[in-house]
């Protein structure tokens, strides 16, 4: 069981930046890879970044690419998602989730365990 908590959302002006946070619970951390997803209103929840277990590979998601970078820090059991020239398209909850395969998933599906999310309002 792993519980995840994310922090560091919050209102921005559009090309400002945030960096949220995300921490797990328990000892297993590193056997979990990390992904972030987003949800707007009215849309479906998409996803946004995935690390894998050490940090070594990364993935995006062609909407934020060049802007947000994922990274993890196994020791402090946290995956962070730094994001960079914010747009208001950016405006969403942001769920961190972690993944107990290997597999790169990039559906909702493919996670075991989610957080509750964090508001990011970019304005115009």
């Amino acid at each position: 069981q792993v519980q995840l908590v994310e922090s560091g959302g919050g209102l921005v002006q559009a090309g400002g930046s945030l960096t949220l946070s995300c921490a797990a619970s328990g000892r297993t951390f590193s056997r979990y890879a990390m992904g972030w997803f987003r949800q707007a209103p009215g849309k479906e929840r998409e996803f946004v970044a995935r690390i894998s277990r050490i940090g070594g590979s990364t993935y995006y998601a062609d909407s934020v690419k060049g802007r947000f970078t994922i990274s993890r820090d196994n020791a402090k059991n946290t995956v962070y998602l730094q994001m960079n020239s914010l747009k208001p398209e950016d405006t969403a909850v942001y769920h961190c989730a972690a993944d107990r395969t290997v597999v790169v998933h990039t559906h909702t599906e493919g996670y075991d365990y989610w957080g509750q999310g964090t508001q990011v309002t970019v304005s115009s």
